[in-house]
């Protein structure tokens, strides 16, 4: 769930840097702060380029070249807005909320006129400043994908920053809070379509189409945004949720007893902070969950404008120690048998054979994150009413988790309750993936999904161990492709001369943000066939 860090996306955003000014209609304040209604009428215009300076900034460094590969040559120019809008935190707070609103323009057809909508969920932030409206950051790596790859092709895309960044006063990020985080895309939504009259490119108007996609956490909040709107009636053309954390309660199973997924010291602040807003019961004191090393200021310490690196360096987060290295031993009343398979379910991961194997390792140490009394308590929920995933179907616990922070996870699993999709949805990750693990989570829901009638639903592994194979086969042999050069690359002397086993785990390391630009063109092949 880290946010885009490729180096196609940097080029990109440099590209923009160097091409585009500011300007922007002016506007007064408005009077009502009901959710869905926008702070500021006009939306301001951060920057305008038009499709042939947008190609030629691209097209001028081998990385950039490399991009326009993927995403094909501008089409057409782009006004970037920033709109600001008001929303609810998790526990109803308002809050005023921001985000992009992206407007294709130019002579093209496809560039002008009645045009669809894309709205997109981006990535997990630590920055709190972040603005995935503001193109003259070279940062915004992940605002740059998505205008390359979608409003230079003729989309209207909306895309909120989230509660908690950027203006927002709420003081935490309701992070994979599925409720709050639909509702807050929906909000967005509507304040776009109120402010896409106001722009500079009045030509360019909804067509009513709605496409809805996102990244990671993202993925999670498209799936989600999805089901809130399908459930309210309202039209989703097509889907395409990318490398989301779907089944919550699983993928919370799965870390606690072992697999450790990378970046996962980031990820368990921001959700416990977001749970315990949302309900009021994830801890009584920080120390229930976390180790004293931490406990103190945890629930504050993300997002931050304090730098991700800063903050390892100051010893507020561990980088990657998630458990004790040393196992708990679990003890139950007459049950020996359940305390010893538990208490080795615990242990630091020693399987050789599994490639994500020292991924998981490092998800001990002596300074670690979580206390033992935490997972231990996890440990005995998950072990007394197992997810379906571990007893070989794909439904949720048969009960309502009773340890708190399971219980949250399981209320906002999105395999949680009767909604199936009713838009065709494609569903896009990699099978090697790291940081959300792709067959715990995306093919956990396409299992569930699984008597959806044929066709509705579309599962694409971009990096599938037999081989390409299928319509997306030229996008899969392009992904592996560049695993590969990243190989090659790394055990050269520029990359570090480094042997095939260190290389391989350089690889996997950045992996979750190699798959990106691939399921972004995989979703726009498939938003064009509707």
């Amino acid at each position: 769930m880290h946010r885009l860090r490729g180096h196609l996306g940097a080029a990109l955003a440099a590209a923009l840097l160097a091409a585009c000014g500011s300007n922007s209609t002016t506007s007064a304040p408005s009077a009502s702060t009901a959710h869905g209604t926008l702070a500021i009428a006009t939306p301001f215009r951060i920057a305008s380029l038009d499709a042939a300076s947008f190609g030629a900034q691209l097209g001028a460094s081998t990385s950039g070249a490399q991009l326009l590969q993927l995403t094909g040559a501008p089409v057409c120019g782009v006004d970037f807005y920033y709109i600001e809008f008001w929303t609810v935190g998790a526990a109803g707070e308002s809050t005023e909320s921001s985000g992009a609103l992206m407007v294709p323009t130019g002579a093209a057809p496809t560039c002008s006129g009645p045009r669809p909508m894309l709205l997109y969920a981006h990535g997990t932030q630590t920055d709190k400043a972040a603005n995935i409206a503001d193109i003259t950051n070279p940062n915004n790596t992940e605002g740059a994908l998505i205008a390359a790859m979608f409003a230079a092709q003729g989309y209207i895309v909306v895309a909120p920053n989230y509660a908690g960044y950027d203006i927002s006063t709420l003081g935490y990020h309701p992070f994979l809070d599925a409720v709050q985080q639909s509702g807050e895309m929906i909000d967005a939504l509507a304040a776009a379509r109120t402010a896409l009259p106001n722009t500079f490119g009045r030509s360019t108007t909804d067509s009513g189409a709605l496409f809805v996609t996102g990244y990671s956490e993202g993925g999670h909040v498209a799936m989600a945004t999805q089901r809130a709107l399908e459930a309210a009636g309202a039209t989703v053309t097509a889907a395409g949720p990318m490398s989301g954390p779907y089944a919550m309660e699983a993928f919370g199973d799965a870390i606690v007893f072992g697999n450790v997924n990378i970046g996962s010291t980031v990820f368990v602040p921001l959700i416990t902070t977001s749970y315990q807003h949302a309900y009021g019961n994830i801890y009584t004191a920080t120390t229930d969950l976390y180790s004293t090393t931490y406990a103190s200021g945890i629930a504050t310490v993300l997002p931050s404008t304090t730098p991700l690196a800063s903050l390892f360096q100051q010893g507020l987060l561990p980088q990657s120690a998630l458990f004790d290295s040393t196992t708990p031993v679990v003890t139950i009343p007459n049950n020996t048998a359940l305390s010893t398979q538990l208490t080795a379910q615990l242990a630091v991961p020693s399987n050789p054979n599994n490639p994500l194997t020292p991924i998981f390792d490092a998800g001990f140490g002596s300074s670690y994150l979580l206390n033992d009394t935490m997972r231990v308590a996890y440990a005995l929920d998950a072990a007394g009413d197992p997810d379906g995933t571990a007893t070989g179907t794909v439904t949720l616990a048969s009960a309502v988790p009773s340890y708190p922070l399971r219980k949250a996870l399981y209320l906002n699993d999105l395999r949680n309750g009767s909604w199936a999709p009713t838009a065709p949805t494609l569903l896009c990750g990699g099978e090697n993936d790291p940081t959300v693990f792709f067959s715990v989570n995306t093919l956990t829901m396409a299992a569930f999904w699984g008597a959806l009638p044929a066709g509705l639903l579309t599962v694409l592994d971009v990096d599938p161990s037999g081989g390409p194979s299928g319509s997306f086969a030229a996008i899969q042999g392009a992904f592996q492709a560049s695993e590969a050069a990243q190989m090659a690359y790394y055990q050269t002397a520029a990359g570090g001369g480094l042997t095939a086993a260190a290389a391989q785990l350089q690889v996997i390391e950045s992996y979750h943000s190699s798959v990106a630009p691939f399921c972004a063109l995989a979703v726009r092949s498939f938003f064009s066939h509707f």
